[in-house]
């Protein structure tokens, strides 16, 4: 392939390493990775000196609210903020939406929703709910890339929690697709009441505790034991989970973990009375859990870092009210990921390789990407984010790209700046310009009618399969 142009850095993530290196983008591929001395002279380059050149990021797990609740947030919104953030690539939760993803049809009215709006490329999941059996396989092969259930109330009505029973019936479907189940794992079981006023943080902490997510944790493990059926544990809050999971793991079964920036970045301990920004579910839990989280993170037992972004209208928050039992749960972060895990994650020794791995390569994996997406290497997607790991910034609404700036990371000091972010070779984010109209694609899995021949209702081009 004849590049077309050659970003060069003294610091590209290549598969090999850190090093300086040229990325050749031809159309929308990499060409290869190059030293500078071998670019062709009719390239033209973009030399951004020290700035670190890495593989677009990778968020597989979002709620877009788009449609139905497109006032929450939107694709419009969530992919510009995204785009903002180095995220290249985004998974869309199946629910938040109205209607939600639990049937083709309800897939087909979302990609509507999204034609032409997108400024990332989009995945989708559906909803694995009760009832609605006889709905994944067709779902599998319409294109999406894997299935989400909740053990516990989704907050929203029309997604309601499955059962053991359920489990027991789709994960044979779910099986035989090879697409991931995705699980939200909280057991409401014999949980404590409510000791405190609403207002109170320690009691809606309390309120859900380690022993659900734990409990949850141990059934999906039978679960995955019994039906070899791929499982995915979402968010994971409660680090008493680790060595169960990490049993799990050398077991062999075919489990994966994520975490979000939240739960490594805040403490319970930081959370006031009444500042229902901060409440999401699972809860964001005490200092010390927080540091084993980052210990599992670092030593592979947790695979990888999304980041959960579920927003809502502001008066879902109920800030004047304070009241965390009847606030929603979410919190919004997606176009500042990459900096609040480096924010922490550079005072922890770890590595630009590291945040790749955990932001980038493993979440493509999960999403059945890793052959065209998360890695600068020949051949794959030229994604790109273009960052520097030593400049810092102040979170400011005025910054935001969300639909609504709500977030508890207004006023924090983070350490990471996007500069540039490049979609299949097209630069789509500048220092704090978005300078293409919507780029991004609807992504397919290979489940799909078609393959990965199927057409994207938004660009009409080849989409990327499992």
């Amino acid at each position: 392939m004849q590049p077309d142009f050659a970003i060069v850095s003294r610091r590209v993530l290549t598969p090999d390493g850190t090093r300086e290196a040229a990325v050749l983008v031809a159309g929308e591929t990499i060409a290869g990775v190059a030293r500078r001395s071998e670019i062709p002279s009719s390239v033209t380059v973009e030399d951004v000196g020290d700035l670190v050149v890495m593989p677009g990021l990778i968020d597989s797990h979002v709620h877009i609210n788009e449609p139905g609740r497109t006032e929450w947030e939107g694709f419009v919104t969530a992919t510009r903020a995204a785009a903002a953030g180095g995220i290249t690539t985004l998974v869309d939760m199946p629910l938040n939406s109205s209607p939600v993803t639990t049937s083709v049809a309800a897939f087909d009215e979302k990609l509507r929703a999204a034609d032409g709006k997108l400024h990332v490329d989009c995945g989708f999941y559906g909803g694995a709910v009760p009832g609605n059996t006889d709905d994944l396989q067709p779902m599998a092969e319409a294109g999406v890339l894997g299935f989400k259930a909740f053990l516990v109330h989704s907050g929203i009505d029309d997604f309601p929690d499955a059962t053991e029973g359920d489990l027991r019936a789709a994960m044979p479907l779910i099986s035989k697709t090879g697409l991931p189940l995705l699980v939200h794992c909280e057991l409401a079981s014999g949980a404590p009441q409510w000791d405190g006023p609403p207002t109170s943080y320690r009691a809606f902490l309390a309120s859900r505790p380690r022993k659900w997510e734990q409990d949850a944790i141990e059934l999906m493990i039978r679960l995955c034991r019994a039906k070899r059926c791929r499982i995915h544990i979402v968010h994971l809050s409660s680090a008493d989970a680790i060595p169960t999971l990490s049993a799990a793991r050398i077991e062999g079964l075919p489990l994966t973990v994520e975490t979000c920036p939240h739960y490594l970045y805040f403490s319970a301990e930081d959370v006031t009375d009444s500042d229902t920004r901060f409440k999401c579910t699972p809860p964001i839990r005490e200092r010390e859990n927080r540091e084993r989280l980052w210990e599992a993170l670092l030593d592979g037992t947790i695979d990888f870092v999304v980041s959960d972004h579920s927003p809502s209208a502001p008066e879902l928050k109920l800030l004047n009210e304070g009241d965390f039992q009847k606030a929603w749960g979410g919190i919004a972060s997606l176009q500042f990921g990459l900096s609040i895990v480096w924010t922490e994650a550079g005072r922890r020794g770890a590595t630009l390789a590291d945040m790749a791995r955990w932001m980038s390569g493993s979440p493509a994996q999960l999403a059945g990407l890793s052959g065209r997406k998360g890695r600068l290497d020949k051949g794959y997607d030229a994604d790109m984010v273009v960052w520097s790991p030593e400049e810092s910034f102040e979170v400011t609404a005025g910054k935001i790209f969300h639909r609504h700036p709500l977030t508890p990371y207004e006023g924090r000091q983070l350490t990471g700046r996007v500069h540039r972010t490049y979609l299949r070779g097209r630069k789509i984010y500048d220092s704090g310009d978005h300078i293409t109209a919507p780029y991004g694609q609807a992504i397919f899995g290979l489940n799909s009618a078609g393959g990965s021949a199927r057409k994207s209702r938004n660009q009409k081009k080849e989409t990327h399969g499992t």
